[in-house]
């Protein structure tokens, strides 16, 4: 359902290019011109009610936010910014892989609208990059019913035609408009792909974990061979494990298990 007749023509069709893809998801869609947080809309709607399924799209957010409470920069008409309520019963420790399998569905997603003129990547724990430029994010927030999860919030961001950033933020964004020739880029048909990626993947990740889906995980692994740095320590990144935990090799020789948390690059220490 269109919520306002502003809303850009790629948009607008949004519906008839999730149905083409028989997913579950993506049903009942809301577009709307401008709210807070696609995700602020889907949470107060996941309680009163909302089905499994149900999807938020906005052209701009007044308070769009990503991990650990940072704003989301979005232009009216510059992103895809949306957000989708999931049913799932699921203990909380089964939520952490899911920030993968939506990142992953996002990457695939913009790995097929650039055709090949570059190669995004996964960073662990939720980015979608190029290079060292972060092209996309995805944010996951849960409402517990007791120690069970009663349903899950997924909001993505794409910068899609978006070719210049504040400054402050515009040595590490890139968008789809800036890597590749995409005149007739539509994000109806990239919501819908990514829509159709979650639908694949993410029931059997939170029944079973992430081994479907780690060979892929692998491939698009921006992290591993690099020297990385997080709260944990420091260290040469060696892969995702099937429960989502980024493997890291310390100085000493030990593969230490980082379960989440802000994770940077660092540059290779000089040996003598």
């Amino acid at each position: 359902m269109i919520d306002d007749p502003r809303a850009p023509s790629d948009l607008a069709r949004a519906e008839d290019a999730i149905r083409a893809r028989h997913i579950a998801l993506g049903a009942p869609l809301q577009v709307l011109a401008q709210t807070t947080s696609t995700n602020d809309e889907a949470k107060a709607a996941a309680r009163l009610g909302a089905p499994h399924g149900a999807t938020w799209v906005a052209e701009s957010q007044t308070g769009g936010r990503g991990r650990l409470g940072r704003a989301w920069v979005s232009p009216p008409g510059e992103s895809l910014l949306f957000s989708v309520l999931l049913r799932v019963t699921c203990p909380p420790s089964r939520l952490p892989p899911l920030a993968l399998v939506a990142g992953l569905a996002t990457r695939d997603a913009v790995a097929a609208a650039l055709g090949g003129a570059a190669t995004p990547q996964l960073k662990w724990p939720n980015d979608v990059v190029v290079g060292k430029r972060k092209l996309a994010g995805v944010l996951v927030e849960s409402i517990l019913s007791g120690s069970r999860v009663d349903a899950v919030i997924v909001g993505i961001g794409i910068n899609v035609r978006t070719r210049a950033f504040p400054a402050e933020i515009a040595e590490r964004a890139t968008s789809l408009a800036l890597l590749g020739d995409l005149v007739a880029l539509d994000r109806a048909e990239l919501l819908a792909d990514v829509l159709a990626g979650l639908d694949r993947d993410v029931e059997p990740a939170m029944a079973r974990g992430l081994g479907l889906v780690h060979a892929r995980l692998a491939a698009a692994d921006a992290l591993a061979g690099a020297r990385v740095q997080g709260e944990p320590g420091e260290g040469v990144a060696e892969g995702i494990d099937t429960d989502g935990r980024l493997l890291v090799r310390g100085d000493d020789g030990i593969v230490r298990r980082w379960a989440a948390g802000e994770v940077h690059l660092t540059v290779p220490r000089s040996t003598p």
